[in-house]
This record gives C-alpha cells, sequence and structure tokens, in this order.
C-alpha cells in the first residue's frame, strides 16, 4: 500500500475497491454462464412440492408485476390522450338534445346534427350490454369512419370510460356485421386482449407441467444479471440505486436456490443430475463467494502510527507515538471499548494519513465479503495489532452511520507479521499480550471463531541475519505462538510469508510443511507463491491441481502426524551455536564491512533493476543507500543473477565449522538423520549451492569490479567453498545434490544456455556503465535477465 508516484493519497484505496469489485463482477460473470447452462439441463426434470410452490411465486411475482405495469401504461395512455386534444376547438358542454342519436331508428327528436351524406346505410350505436361507445372504433380503419355520425356518443376527447351512455330503445338493435365489428374492437383494445389472454390461460395452480428449475433458475440468471450491471455501474462511479431485492449480496443468497434444487432433484430420484454439473456450481460459490479472490490489505505499523498520531494531535491528547507501550495499550483498549467514533469528520490530515484513513474507508464499505486479512507488516508490540483494530472500527461507524445500516459483511481479520530476527524472538509474548486483553480475546471468540493468524517473514529475517539464523528464529517463534495460543485456548494459523528463492524460505512445498513445528499445521496453513513461481506452479490446470494434491497431502500428514521435535535437548544447543556463529560472520560482512555495499552494486545488476520496472514495488523502502532498506526481493534476485546467490549460504559454512572443531560432528549427523527441520534446511542450502558457480561469479568481479574490491570477492568465494565442504560433511554427500541426481541433471542441462546469458549480460553491463540512456542496452539487460530467471528456476 501507500500513494502512487504523483502524490495522489487515495491510490490505494481506489484501486483496492475497484480491483475488489472487478474481482466480484468476474465470479458473477462465471456463475450467470453456469446458471444458464443448468437453466438447459434441469428445464424437463420432476421437482419437488416445495421447488414448484417457489417457481409458482416467482410466476405470480412477474405476472403482478406486469398488470402493474400495464394498468400504468394505461392510465398514462389516457391522461396523454385527454391533454393531447384539450386544446382543440371542440365544444366542452354538449348541446341540447345531443343525447338523442340520429339514425333512421330515433326520429322522434330531430336532431341538430344532420346525417352525414356517406355511401352505405351502415351506422354504430351505443352497446347497451357494456356501456362501450360505439366511437372507440379504431380511427385508422375505414370501415369505422365510414360508419360513424356526428351525433353519436359523447366524443370531446375526454376519456369515454367516465361518461354514462345514453340511453337507447330497448328495439334498437345490431345487425350481424356491427356485431361482429365491436367484437373486433374490443379483442384488439387494450383491455380486451388482456381479458382474452386471463381467459386462455389457467391460473397458476391449473397450469400443468410447469418448468420449475427452468422458472427458478431463470429468476437466479436475472437477479446475478442485475448483480453484474450494478457493479459495472459502481465500476463506473455512476449512481446505482437498485432495489436490495433484485441482486444478490451474499452468496448465502445465491445458494438458497441452488442448494433447492438440488434438493429436489435427489428428492425425485436424479441424483445424477444433481451431482453434476450443479453441484460443481454450489462447491464453487461456497468456496469462493461472490468475489472470484479476496484481497489482503497490507500496511505497515509505522504508518497507523504516524495516523493516530495526527489524530491524538488533533485532539490535543499527545503524541501517540511518543507513549510507552503500557500507556498506548490503555488508550487503545479504552477506545476500542466506546461506542463513538474517535477520528472527527473535519479533520485536517497530510496526504500519506489521509491515504491511510481512505483505505480504512474502503475496507468498511467492502467487509469481509470481498476481502481476506489485514497485514501489519513490521509488527513488534501488542499496541501495533490494537491500532489497526481501532481504525478499523472506527471507519466502520463512520460508514455505517452514513449508509443508515451496518457494514457490509464482517471486520476484517487483523494479522501481524512478525519479519526481523528481533521481532520474531518477541513474537510469543506479544501475542501472549494480545490474548490476555479481554477486549481482544473476546474480539476473536466472538467474530473469528477464535482463531487468530499469524505471518511470519522469511524475506527480512534472511536479509537481516542469513538464512541459517532465520530459519532457527522463525522455527522457535512458530512454537511461541503456537503456545501462547493454546495457553488462552484459541486456535491458530501460521501465514508463512515464502519467496521463491531458498534465500526468501522457498523451496519444495511438501518438504517445508513437513519440517514445521509440532502443532504449527493443525488442519490449517496460509503461504505466499511470489514471482514467475506462480507461474511455474499453477499455470496449467494439471500442474496447478498437482500443487493442491502436494499442499493437501503435506497438511493432512503434518497434522495427523506432526513432524519429530528435537530427540535431544542438546540438539537445540547446537543449533543456537550454529545461529550465532552463522548470524556473526553474516553481519560483519554485509553490514559492518564499508566495503561491502560498493562491491555489491558494482558486482550486480542491483542498480539497474530500479530501472527496469519489473517489480511490483521500489526496491527500497527508503531513500538510502543501505543493505537496511534495501527489499529482500532485489538484494536476493541481484545475487542470483550473477549465479552467486550469497544470501542462501553466507554464514552457514562459518556456522557448521565452529561446531564441528568443538567435536560436534556426530551430533550434526545424528540431527540432519532424525530431524526434519535440519535436514530439510541443509538440503535446500545444498541445492542453493548445487546452482552457484564461482567462475560465473568471478567474471563478473575481473569485469565489473574496481581492482581495489576484487579481494572482497576472493574472500567470499573461499567462503562459499568452505561452506560446500562441510554441507557434505554433514549430509555424508560424495558430492552435491548427491541425493538428488535429478536435480542435478536439470541443473546441468541449463547451463550451456545459462552460461552464455551471464556472459552476455556481463558485457551489456560494462557498456551500460558507460552509457546510461541507450534504451537498447536495457532492453537488451531486461532479456538476459529474463533468461537467466527463468534458467534459475526458483529465483
Amino acid at each position: 500500500m501507500g500513494g502512487d508516484r504523483d502524490g495522489n493519497p487515495n491510490v490505494t484505496a481506489k484501486v483496492t475497491k475497484d480491483v475488489s469489485l472487478l474481482s466480484r463482477w468476474m465470479a458473477i460473470d462465471l456463475y450467470i454462464r453456469e446458471v444458464d447452462n443448468l437453466r438447459f439441463e434441469l428445464s424437463m426434470n420432476q421437482c419437488s412440492d416445495k421447488l414448484s410452490r417457489l417457481a409458482h411465486e416467482i410466476l405470480e411475482k412477474e405476472t403482478s408485476s406486469e398488470d402493474r405495469h400495464e394498468s400504468w401504461n394505461q392510465q398514462n395512455w389516457s391522461h396523454s390522450k385527454h391533454h393531447g386534444h384539450s386544446a382543440s376547438a371542440l365544444p366542452t358542454q354538449l348541446p341540447d338534445g345531443a343525447d338523442i342519436p340520429s339514425c333512421t331508428e330515433c326520429t322522434e327528436v330531430e336532431s341538430h346534427y344532420p346525417l352525414l351524406d356517406l355511401p352505405g346505410r351502415d351506422h354504430l350505436q351505443f352497446n347497451r350490454e357494456d356501456g362501450q361507445s360505439s366511437s372507440k372504433l379504431n380511427s385508422s380503419s375505414p370501415d369505422s369512419t365510414r360508419n360513424i355520425h356526428k351525433s353519436c356518443g359523447n366524443w370531446n376527447g375526454a376519456n369515454s370510460s367516465n361518461v354514462q351512455p345514453p340511453s337507447t330503445p330497448r328495439s334498437a338493435s345490431f345487425t350481424s356485421s356491427q356485431l361482429l365489428n365491436q367484437r373486433k374492437v374490443f379483442a384488439e383494445s387494450h383491455v380486451g386482449r388482456t381479458s382474452f389472454q386471463k381467459l386462455l390461460e389457467p391460473s397458476l395452480t391449473q397450469r400443468p407441467g410447469i418448468p420449475s428449475y427452468r422458472v427458478v433458475l431463470g429468476d437466479v440468471k436475472e437477479k446475478l444479471m442485475k448483480t453484474r450491471r450494478r457493479l459495472e455501474l459502481l465500476l463506473e462511479d455512476l449512481p446505482c440505486e437498485q432495489d436490495p431485492c433484485d441482486y444478490y449480496e451474499t452468496s448465502a443468497q445465491l445458494l438458497d436456490p441452488l442448494l433447492l434444487c438440488h434438493e429436489s432433484l435427489h428428492s425425485c430420484g436424479s441424483g445424477v443430475l444433481a451431482d453434476g454439473r450443479l453441484a460443481d456450481l454450489i462447491r464453487r460459490v461456497a468456496t469462493f463467494g461472490m468475489v472470484l479472490m479476496k484481497l489482503d490489505l497490507r500496511q505497515e505499523s509505522g504508518r497507523h502510527a504516524e495516523t493516530i498520531d495526527a489524530i491524538t494531535n488533533y485532539l490535543d491528547m499527545g503524541t501517540y507515538s511518543e507513549w510507552d507501550e503500557e500507556k498506548k495499550l490503555e488508550f487503545l483498549t479504552r477506545e476500542l471499548k466506546g461506542k463513538r467514533p474517535l477520528v472527527p469528520p473535519t479533520i485536517e490530515v497530510a496526504p500519506d494519513v489521509k491515504e491511510v484513513l481512505d483505505t480504512f474507508r474502503v475496507a468498511a464499505e467492502l467487509g469481509s465479503d470481498s476481502l481476506g486479512a489485514y497485514v501489519i507488516s513490521m509488527a513488534s508490540n501488542a499496541s501495533d495489532v490494537l491500532a489497526v483494530e481501532l481504525l478499523q472500527k472506527d471507519a466502520r461507524l463512520a460508514v455505517a452511520g452514513e449508509l443508515g445500516r451496518p457494514c457490509p459483511g464482517g471486520t476484517l481479520r487483523v494479522v501481524p507479521l512478525f519479519e526481523t530476527v528481533k521481532d520474531l524472538r518477541g513474537a510469543g509474548s506479544v501475542i501472549s499480550k494480545l490474548l490476555s486483553i479481554d477486549w481482544y480475546r473476546e474480539h476473536i471468540i466472538k467474530y473469528h471463531s477464535g482463531h487468530q493468524e499469524v505471518m511470519v517473514g522469511y524475506s527480512d529475517s534472511g536479509k537481516d541475519a542469513g538464512r541459517f539464523t532465520a530459519a532457527w528464529e522463525l522455527y522457535k517463534a512458530q512454537e511461541d505462538v503456537v503456545a501462547a495460543c493454546n495457553e488462552y485456548g484459541i486456535k491458530v494459523t501460521l501465514f508463512h510469508g515464502r519467496g521463491g528463492s531458498i534465500g526468501r524460505g522457498g523451496g519444495p512445498t511438501y518438504l517445508a510443511i513437513q519440517s514445521q513445528p509440532p502443532g504449527s499445521v493443525m488442519g490449517t496453513l496460509r503461504s505466499t507463491e511470489q514471482g514467475e513461481m506462480v507461474q511455474a506452479k499453477f499455470g496449467l490446470p494439471q500442474t496447478a491441481i498437482r500443487q493442491l494434491e502436494i499442499y493437501t497431502t503435506a497438511v493432512l500428514l503434518a497434522t495427523l502426524r506432526p513432524p519429530q521435535p528435537p530427540r535431544e535437548e542438546k540438539w537445540r544447543n547446537v543449533m543456537e551455536e550454529i545461529s550465532k556463529i552463522s548470524c556473526h560472520t553474516y553481519r560483519s560482512t554485509v553490514y559492518e564491512n564499508p566495503e561491502f555495499i560498493t562491491y555489491f552494486q558494482e558486482a550486480t545488476p542491483q542498480a539497474e533493476l530500479g530501472f527496469l520496472n519489473i517489480g511490483s514495488r521500489p526496491t527500497r523502502r527508503k531513500s538510502s543507500v543501505g543493505i537496511g532498506h534495501l527489499r529482500a526481493i532485489p538484494w536476493i534476485f541481484a545475487w542470483t543473477q550473477t549465479r552467486f546467490v550469497l544470501p542462501a549460504w553466507l554464514g552457514v559454512g562459518a556456522g557448521l565449522k565452529g561446531v564441528c572443531e568443538k567435536g560436534h560432528t556426530e551430533d550434526l549427523r545424528a540431527m540432519y538423520e532424525d530431524w526434519p527441520f535440519f535436514q530439510s534446511t541443509l538440503d535446500l542450502i545444498e541445492m542453493v549451492l548445487g546452482k552457484a558457480d564461482i567462475p560465473i561469479a568471478k567474471h563478473y568481479d575481473d569485469v565489473l569490479v574496481c581492482e581495489s574490491r576484487r579481494g572482497l570477492g576472493a574472500e567470499l568465494m573461499k567462503e562459499l567453498l568452505t561452506t560446500e565442504d562441510f554441507v557434505l560433511v554433514v549430509t555424508g554427500h560424495e558430492k552435491l545434490s548427491d541425493n538428488n541426481r535429478s536435480l542435478r541433471r536439470l541443473i546441468e542441462s541449463r547451463l550451456p544456455f545459462l552460461n552464455p546469458l551471464n556472459m552476455l549480460q556481463v558485457e551489456i553491463l560494462r557498456r551500460l556503465r558507460r552509457d546510461d540512456d541507450n534504451t537498447k542496452l536495457r532492453d537488451a539487460l531486461l532479456i538476459t535477465i529474463n533468461g537467466i530467471a527463468a534458467g534459475m528456476r526458483n529465483t
């Protein structure tokens, strides 16, 4: 999240809303096609009484709606007819004797209006039976024009239905041609058509063979189409005033008629049809709801603190960020228990703060039916979670007040993301502190079914302390979080923020899940798939199904047969020792060596990555040149391009060497054999070492790095060789990837294509750094970057 580069603070809120609405539109469009197919497939099947009654209700509703529409049209036709002739020079009052027809049968009184001299003697009189004036013949008919007398009827442009017809002698009678003409006129009139139609059609309860499924599913399709149209209007920011009964707002509303059709088919012996296309649609609606996918919102904890700072300063309460943790928790808990909004509607804030407030407002408008979790990156305290809960509550109160009804859906679940090593070490105590607060615990139980979600970050922890230390700290953090939730009887789902590369927690899904701490996978698991791994794992239907099978199998096994914990307490002590040495080696090189940052920028294409627009976010969180604010993605990606893959192995060799020199070699081999976590960690490091290539990395140094800094590169290459040696000592393999020969063959088969791409990239970088504005060189660099990423796979 965050404003765009032009400084528009509303971009995040608008994009969130538009993407969510578009996701709903795509789901509704899919459902319309499925329902349309079902209408024809099920149209003539027998149905239950319950479904038949629903079909009758739908038809009755449609009929009554048509009657109201026709009545409205009739009234407007008469009204417009009256106003259309009111300005004519016709008399507004009948003259004396005008009610006496001037016809041959009625000659007792002389008429003021002589007979029209037209061919033929046929003329019309009033029908004494129904009171309808003969002047209501179709004026477009030549026969009717020919037979009208000026003196017949009260024809002054007024509605003739409100005028009483004059009485005529009983002796007056119609000829057969006159009777046929009047019947024809009546049949062609609006009233006649309606009455005739009702005579022909039996009542709803007497209609034989109503296609109930087609009627019910037709009503479902019509509502879905109105729902889709409503979403289109909302996407275009146009006014949308539809009756809530005319469209679907929740998946439960859509499921009701579908489940009724399913039940009806089974009750009538058509279970094969019920469990076919219809059951598939029901599963889709139950799984995805009214959206194709739910979006997670994510924002850094510091942005929330800045927002509450602005509010407390506006209210003259002091600066929130300067308070200690206990005072923050006291303030947040008090406001959460209150029923009044905290943010004044007249508050004026900076653009960055407005962006956060607008995003919470959009989240309140869309609700949990469209959005998933609100992830707090860089979370470190319990107050970070309560701050989001308060801003969310305040936005929902404001939106509900404007709508005059509760906000749609429920509140978003708030997910703290622990990323750095320091935050991971405190994750358990933060969750324990949160759950000890009565308001928060009751909130979790009431609105989230007693379920707490916690996200752990692999990328920044690896960049912060090295891959081995990050893996161990993640393992312990998960243990602590599970213990804290178990203490308060709260279920927990761990959300793994893994990337495609090993340095960002990537690797084979099955191994990763099977190496989690016992009790951390209790039937639920969330994990991110990023970058080219989305296409690689889910780009084809068969591949996607295979990946889902892998996830399902691993989660079931980890739940029913949890992975083994460390067999001996001594193993944990050994891990602590390896982690300590590894972290010290890593940080002394990356953060404490003043030459490293310059070496990194010269030896890799990191500086050029920021100009290629191939990432979803800027390469840095803040405008600084250090490693600390560099995002983990370009950090890993740049080293992968040079085939050095430094973040995945730096420090591991020093840690293993230090422990082996203290006499723990046999302990390490036993840990590799009997502890899934340790085995998985070393196997992933071994795979990365198999992809590393010292000659290629040295070529980058020789061409691109200043001569005075090439010594640092040489030291790092020696460290890589040390890591390879001690990994082989612990695993017992003769050479790298000896236990995965298919992987080794795949790597070797790609080398004839990868090596030339690396040589080309080195030359392009050399030329580009002398000619920054050469667009052709930048395009060529992008091609080599894509090629190397495809060859290295898990980048």
